[in-house]
């Protein structure tokens, strides 16, 4: 028994058409393909993913204020130049 040839493909073609007919045969293959990249896609991705370093910018540190003196006013941020 070896790999199916032609005539073998020809009438399970012939089958599959006399059992589920010419509109649904095309549906079948869509949902298949796409079933199949999915598997492929979750099973190429399972690797986890490197994250990327981030730098993220220093926060200031925050002094307790008097109760004396009013709430301090945010300075405004100076704009990056790569925004």
């Amino acid at each position: 028994m070896g790999p199916l040839g032609w005539p073998e493909i020809i009438i399970i073609l012939v089958v599959l058409l006399l059992l589920f007919g010419a509109k649904r045969l095309p549906e079948m293959g869509r949902s298949l393909g796409r079933g199949m990249r999915e598997f492929k896609d979750a099973v190429t991705t399972s690797e986890p993913e490197p994250k990327e370093v981030t730098t993220a910018p220093t926060p200031t540190p925050v002094t307790q204020a008097s109760t004396t003196e009013p709430p301090a006013q945010p300075q405004p941020q100076p704009k990056s130049e790569n925004a």
